[in-house]
Order: C-alpha cells, then structure tokens, then sequence
C-alpha cells in the first residue's frame, strides 16, 4: 500500500550557515554551521532517509511507481527525485551565482540544469537577495568588476519580507542575503558557478573557487526588473486553505493552512500523476490513515507516494506541499 512516510534530513555546513535550522526547526543535526538541510532528496551529493535508516533512494528503487507518471517522465523513467527541498539558513551572505539550464547541464556537466523557487520563512529588517543586473553587461564588463571587487555595483538588490515567493530561472545571476531563512525548492542538481565570493576562506584558509568562465557562459548578462510578488489567492476547504505560490514544469508548490479546530479534518491522498513532499514550515498536525499515524511538528518532512491511500490531516500548521 502507498503509505506515506516521515524523511530525515542530509545536511551542508557550508561557511555562510549558522544554527537557526537546528533552534527552530529541531532538526538535530550534529553539524555547525549549518547551513542547509536537504528535507527531500535522492540527489548522490545529499540523500533522505527514513527513520528505518533506508535511504529515500533506495525506497524508490524498489517502488518507482512511487513517484508518479509525471516524475518519472521528469527524469526519463529513472527511480530518482526530479526535484530536491531544502531548508536555507543564511546567517551570512551566499555567494553571487549563477545555475545552468538543462541542455548546458547534460552536455558539460551531464547533471540536470537547475530551475528553483524561494519561500521567504523569515528575514532579518534589512535583509535582501540579489536578482540580475542593475544594467546590461558583457563578459569583458563582468570579469573587470569580479577582478577589483565592484562586481556588486552593478547588481539588483531585492528588499525580502517573510512570505515571499521568487522563482528564479537559470541564467539568472542571484544570491541569497544575510538574515534570511528560506524553503528552497529546486530541480534535483548541485550545479553552482560562482561569480564572487566576497574573497573569504574556509576553515582552511582557502578561497572557495570561482567559476567565472563558466558562469559568463551561462548567465543571462542583459538587465532585470526587480520581481515582483506573483497574485495569491486563497482557497478554502473544510479545515484547510491553500493557496499556490509557484509552478513550473519541475514542480508545483502550494502552501496549506492547516486549522482543524471544531473536528473538522481535512483530507488528502495523492493521485497517479506525483508523489507530494509536506514540508512543515509552522505549528504542528499529525496525518493518519488506514495502519499509518504521522505525528509531524515544525521541520519535518513527510513522503507521500503517488496513488496514496486516503488520509486525513488533522492539527493547526502551515504545510509546503510540494509536487511534480
């Protein structure tokens, strides 16, 4: 039967994390800083795994109709995640970057390209993302201004507030600022070119690397609009809202507000065409069915296969359901 099944996390202690994915979410990780919590993936860089210590892998290995029809198209019938959730902890500022799309990705790196969406939890007053040019620019342009540290100057600065939602298409040059705590929802790829890192070392003492020749081949080098917040509207059901806050041909992300007070339940069961990954981002619920009872709490993240049995939502929680 298509039960559904609660994840643990692969973690990132990349230098610019910190500790709130361990102070808010509970997430238990023994790793400082860290920087981002891999909550759904069968990517190899950072594998999900059950609370049986089975990988979420190897579960779909066995049980590829898990997926759905349209996530296996995703990936050309291969029993793996098209998509990759994450929770983003940036207690300083990432670096300036820049993802391929899909046709660059399989020919230079042979990985998918990397389409991905930002859901804004949290964000300090003054924090902000960078999203594109403040100015067309060309290659010659950008290699000068990486090289005297000006790069920055000609970059969109974003002002972020906690709820919102960017997409950002690859090409698009971006980083996440400081102060921000964000859902990621991507494309299953590990595929970074840094443009600039600010000059800072590791633990080691070492600069990361720059990607700068690649990134240029990839980049969208013409100015961009500051984006703007996408319409979002509300729909009720009996003890539920949701609303859909980005959607593209990778995934579809909605957000559910769980309010079951007076007994009423909300129901849920996943159809033949995705699995849905509920990430709970507020509160606490439990979902249950027939032979299956998931108690879920802020941070944690539950699998639910394709062609579910019917379930039943029941607590009061803010829920990112995720699908393809």
């Amino acid at each position: 039967m298509n039960k559904p099944f609660l994840l643990k996390s692969a973690a990132k202690n990349y230098l610019w994390g910190g500790s709130r994915l361990n102070d808010e979410f509970n997430l238990a990780v023994p790793v400082y800083p860290l920087a981002e919590a891999w909550m759904c993936s069968t990517h190899p860089d950072g594998v999900s795994r059950l609370l049986t210590g089975e990988t979420l892998a190897e579960v779909l290995a066995r049980h590829p109709e898990f997926l759905g029809t349209h996530a296996l198209q995703l990936t050309g019938g291969k029993a793996e995640l098209p998509v990759l959730v994450k929770l983003i902890d940036a207690k300083k500022d990432l670096s300036v970057q820049v993802h391929p799309d899909d046709a660059y990705a399989a020919r230079v790196e042979r990985e998918r390209g990397k389409t991905e969406m930002w859901y804004v939890l949290s964000a300090h007053k003054e924090a902000k993302l960078i999203y594109g040019f403040r100015e067309d620019m060309d290659a010659r342009k950008v290699r000068n201004a990486v090289a005297d540290g000006s790069i920055g100057c000609y970059l969109n600065y974003v002002p972020v507030r906690k709820d919102d939602v960017f997409l950002i298409e690859p090409g698009t040059v971006h980083a996440i600022g400081e102060g921000c705590l964000i859902a990621e929802i991507q494309e299953s790829s590990n595929i970074t070119y840094r443009l600039y890192d600010y000059d800072r070392t590791d633990s080691f003492g070492k600069r990361r690397p720059l990607h700068l020749e690649k990134a240029l081949e990839v980049a969208n080098l013409t100015s961009s609009a500051a984006p703007r917040q996408p319409m979002r509207v509300l729909n009720y059901r009996n003890g539920s809202a949701s609303e859909l806050l980005a959607q593209c041909k990778y995934f579809q992300v909605k957000r559910l507000l769980l309010n079951t007070e007076n007994r009423k339940l909300a129901a849920f069961q996943t159809g033949a065409n995705s699995f849905h990954a509920l990430l709970c981002v507020e509160g606490c619920g439990l979902l249950y069915g027939e032979e299956v009872t998931i108690p879920f709490f802020k941070g944690d993240c539950i699998f639910v296969p394709s062609c579910s049995i019917p379930l039943m939502l029941h607590g009061r929680a803010q829920v990112l359901n995720i699908s393809c």
